[in-house]
């Protein structure tokens, strides 16, 4: 049977008179790679926060395999955040061995394989790496965790299509079957077809949650195809800058 891993019910999170989250009701399983959908502004960046615990919702709940964000899932939640958030000064091992005291199910094998996959080596300083060696240092020791849920907020955005296929193929090949990997971005044609579900968010709201099976029989159409139809006044004017 497969288990249910998140459950968010009634989830608001108000940000002043801005409303980023508005009433999400949203059931994600085990066993998944799901797309966290929508236009800049959507509400992704602030639902993922709250899934690890760093922002608290206004209204509303949400529980990870039964438990409020916390000290407990913390343990068993990979995250990835949407920009960088260690010193220059440090080198590509100092965060290795940071990630390895700090994470009991870090794994240093996984993360040595995935260095020489990603042309990364321990005695790099950070500050000397491009952006896009940046994002898959990033990515090497998030997937180098055995989490069971793997958050991962837009992975792609800032780097060029080829970096983009290197790592949603890193994605692929490090997480295990039993896990979900929820992916937030608008660049849907890149992630498209690694997604097992869809779920699209709009000013806040969960307004599709979907197979990517099932859209494409519905639609006889891409995910990306769908996506831009129904946000392409959004997109177009860029959606709102205060729900992020």
């Amino acid at each position: 049977m497969t288990q249910e891993l998140i459950t968010c019910t009634g989830l608001c999170r108000d940000f002043g008179d801005v409303k980023a989250l508005d009433h999400v009701d949203l059931s994600l399983t085990s066993g998944k790679i799901i797309g966290l959908l929508g236009p800049n502004g959507s509400g992704k960046t602030t639902l993922i926060k709250i899934l690890n615990g760093l922002l608290q919702p206004s209204s509303g709940e949400v529980r990870i395999a039964g438990e409020f964000p916390g000290v407990e899932t913390k343990k068993i939640v990979s995250y990835l955040p949407d920009r960088p958030y260690f010193a220059d000064w440090m080198r590509v091992g100092d965060m290795i061995e940071l990630f390895a005291d700090f994470y009991e199910d870090f794994d240093l094998e996984k993360s040595s394989d995935m260095c020489r996959t990603l042309g990364l080596k321990p005695q790099m300083r950070i500050k000397s790496l491009s952006k896009g060696t940046k994002e898959k240092m990033q990515l090497m020791l998030v997937m180098s965790r055995n989490a069971r849920l793997y958050l991962l907020d837009e992975p792609i955005a800032g780097v060029d299509p080829a970096a983009r296929e290197f790592i949603m193929r890193t994605i692929l090949t490090n997480y295990s079957e039993d896990a979900t990997v929820l992916i937030s971005t608008h660049l849907i044609l890149d992630i498209e077809k690694v997604l097992d579900e869809a779920v699209f968010l709009r000013e806040g709201s969960v307004v599709l949650h979907e197979s990517v099976d099932s859209i494409r029989d519905r639609t006889n159409g891409s995910v990306d195809q769908l996506f831009r139809e129904m946000f392409r006044a959004q997109l177009w004017n860029g959606g709102n800058e205060y729900a992020q």
